[in-house]
């Protein structure tokens, strides 16, 4: 029988953000894919990246703007404009340089004063070749490329999200510590209005703010590393010697603690795991606060 963990009496602790949807669509989901892989690029943390973007979830043909296979990606900055910059420039980078590539707005109803420029940035890539069409209400811009045309939506929607959300499975080693981390990632990846921005969903490499070094923002969260028992405050406990964060950002607090349930219910029946934990700063963070209990 599977030894059930400790769940502490802590909370995550998660920010206000601001948060799109992208719809990209390729003659071909592996297109597609890649070009979604590639916006999703260097967008883990916003302690150092511009935005954070994750990858919702794959789209079948009867569910895009276009009728062609698509994926569904969330991107997340603190405030629109960051959000802005960030989304035009990935898109002009990783999206637009694709074959066969679409971007749509997946937020097509937020105010006009919500919304972002996009392919209204991007379409001074036409250098004036361009021609824009406007579809009930929303415009596109069609930009001649080598391929054919390249399509994408004037603005895009955008509305609040959190950033934050996340759970610390502690283990007994780091292989049954992954296997589990990794079962309960599979399980939240199949869930709506909400991504995981890390690396395969995971992160090894909790940070604390600040450093000894002046230079950094934030460094390696040397309470919750095995290696340093005895020569830092360690949070763990025994038979605790490998930990994983999973962080999750979302569109709403209803959608960001039901993927820490999820995650939550999924680790606990898994070998090895003896402890799952949150990060949190005391409540001087930010305002939404999930209780492990209370999931």
């Amino acid at each position: 029988m599977t030894e059930q963990p400790k769940i502490d009496d802590t909370f995550a602790e998660a920010f206000p953000m601001v948060g799109t949807r992208l719809i990209i669509t390729a003659i071909d989901i592996e297109l597609a894919s890649i070009a979604a892989l590639e916006f999703c690029g260097n967008a883990s943390s916003v302690i150092g990246c511009d935005a954070e973007v994750g990858v919702e979830r794959g789209l079948g043909e009867s569910r895009t703007p276009d009728g062609r296979p698509g994926v569904s990606v969330l991107a997340f900055a603190f405030n629109r404009k960051s959000l802005e910059k960030a989304v035009a420039s990935r898109i002009g980078q990783n999206v637009l340089t694709c074959p066969t590539t679409a971007v749509y707005s997946g937020l097509t109803d937020s105010p006009k004063e919500d919304r972002i420029k996009v392919g209204a940035q991007l379409r001074y890539f036409g250098d004036g070749f361009q021609i824009s069409k406007k579809l009930d209400r929303q415009r596109y811009w069609r930009i001649p490329v080598m391929d054919g045309e390249f399509l994408c939506e004037d603005v895009f929607g955008t509305q609040k999200g959190i950033g934050g959300g996340n759970l610390l499975i502690c283990g007994r080693s780091q292989a049954q510590t992954l296997a589990a981390v990794r079962t309960a990632v599979t399980a939240i990846n199949d869930l709506k209005d909400v991504i995981l921005p890390f690396p395969a969903g995971i992160v090894r490499s909790g940070s604390k703010v600040g450093s000894k070094y002046p230079q950094l923002k934030a460094s390696t969260n040397d309470k919750w590393c095995p290696t340093l028992r005895g020569q830092t405050e360690s949070e763990l406990e025994d038979g605790e010697h490998a930990v994983y964060e999973i962080v999750i950002d979302g569109f709403s607090e209803q959608a960001v603690a039901h993927a820490m349930k999820v995650g939550l219910d999924t680790v606990v029946g898994m070998p090895g795991v003896v402890r799952i934990s949150a990060g949190n700063y005391g409540g001087k963070l930010g305002p939404h606060h999930f209780h492990l209990h209370k999931l």
